[in-house]
């Protein structure tokens, strides 16, 4: 009986154990607080790292089905060219709910330079240091 509890006490825990750990890694030049799941960064043979990222909006960016909250970008540096690939972007209503407005993927990813003060001109700061 004690075990099953144990077993079910477990069960419980797991969805919150396997849910990214968030480091602050800095504010976009909104004010908007980027993130990195230290898990996801990945430095390849060829010295490209991809890591998943995100934002929360200080600010909810209006549209017309709603409010925007947050994003989460998951992005490939180039930090030898200073050049960065979206691999995918989905920009959420509630992301606590999983509530998505939008999910977008390139079926090729193409490199381009970076914004200052943007979310990738962040991560690429701490990324690439």
């Amino acid at each position: 009986m004690i075990s099953l509890l144990v077993l079910g006490a477990a069960i419980a825990i797991t969805p919150a154990a396997t849910q990214a750990k968030w480091k602050e890694i800095g504010k976009t030049s909104v004010g908007n607080p980027v993130y990195v799941d230290p898990k996801s960064v990945k430095k390849a043979a060829d010295g490209i790292i991809t890591a998943t990222l995100r934002a929360v909006f200080v600010t909810p960016v209006a549209t017309p089905k709603g409010p925007i909250t947050a994003s989460r970008t998951v992005a490939m540096f180039d930090c030898g060219k200073k050049a960065v690939a979206v691999k995918e972007n989905i920009y959420f209503h509630d992301e606590k709910a999983n509530t998505v407005y939008q999910r977008s993927a390139p079926g090729k990813p193409g490199y381009g330079t970076v914004i200052k003060g943007s979310l990738p001109d962040i991560a690429m700061t701490y990324l690439c240091k």
